[in-house]
């Protein structure tokens, strides 16, 4: 009998303790729970213990805040006025619709199977284009390019590369100069014409026996890497299809639902009919 009062004795101590941990403030005997929190900031994908403790400390202090102005709004008498009151009725609608609709959300599913089909099916809305990773030196003149150029023609591999760095910092006018001329990957569309001819047309290593002119002057262009158009793999993209096809098939719900609603209410729609009146003048 003793070791059983012991246990009720320290379960209840820990439920205790366990309530203690839930409230991390209180105002005016009023609690501020964690759980609370958490299951407001669940709904935006954000977890209450992985935030860190100032943030933790900023959320609280404003939900103290918020008692504290919602005591002040209370004893002034907001809460029994009319326009408090419609208020709260328009907000019981829109949190009574959110609510069934996180719960229809939870409940529509898209299975892998269906995600594979459709990558299957779309390929091409997951291809990666063609790239290429190139480095110029941008100068103001022909000539200077011509000069540059004679000095890298006879070089390969890193020896290349080496030069090619230290006189893209050395000479080079544009932003880039600093960085070995270093432009890393870009695709078709990114770069001015002339320039993203003539760099597509390189092969890994090789520079342009010719200056490229553009708008902005100058190029002497190295490639260091190129990259073939290429598909994402299916499991890379397999979170992104479910996720949207979960959407589309939430959406379709809420669709029909409405349309078989539409059909069985009687709704009279005052405003449509004031606008055809209008429209027929």
């Amino acid at each position: 009998m003793k070791v059983l009062k012991k246990a009720i004795v320290a379960s209840l101590f820990a439920a205790c303790m366990l309530q203690a941990a839930d409230v991390l403030a209180s105002v005016n005997g009023v609690a501020i729970k964690k759980s609370d929190i958490q299951s407001v900031l669940k709904a935006r994908g954000i977890d209450f213990d992985k935030l860190p403790k100032e943030q933790q400390e900023k959320i609280v202090n404003k939900l103290i805040e918020r008692e504290l102005l919602a005591s002040v709004a209370k004893k002034a008498g907001i809460d029994k006025s009319d326009e408090y009151k419609k208020a709260l009725e328009n907000y019981k609608k829109d949190l009574l619709i959110k609510v069934w609709m996180d719960d229809l959300y939870k409940k529509t599913l898209v299975s892998e199977s269906e995600a594979k089909k459709y990558y299957e099916d779309h390929k091409n809305q997951f291809k990666i284009p063609a790239s290429v990773h190139a480095r110029h030196i941008l100068v103001k003149s022909e000539d200077e390019a011509k000069k540059i150029i004679n000095e890298l023609k006879n070089l390969k591999g890193d020896a290349l590369k080496k030069k090619f760095i230290e006189l893209a910092k050395e000479k080079s006018i544009g932003p880039s100069g600093k960085n070995g001329g270093d432009l890393g990957y870009f695709t078709k569309g990114q770069m001015v014409k002339p320039f993203e001819e003539a760099a597509f047309k390189l092969k890994p290593g090789q520079i342009t026996l010719k200056p490229v002119k553009t708008q902005f002057g100058y190029h002497i262009i190295l490639v260091e890497d190129k990259k073939d158009e290429s598909v994402r793999k299916f499991e890379d993209v397999k979170n992104l299809i479910l996720m949207q096809l979960r959407q589309k098939e939430f959406s379709k719900k809420i669709n029909d639902i409405l349309k078989n609603q539409k059909k069985m209410a009687k709704i009279i729609n005052n405003f449509a009919k004031s606008k055809d009146k209008n429209s027929s003048k």
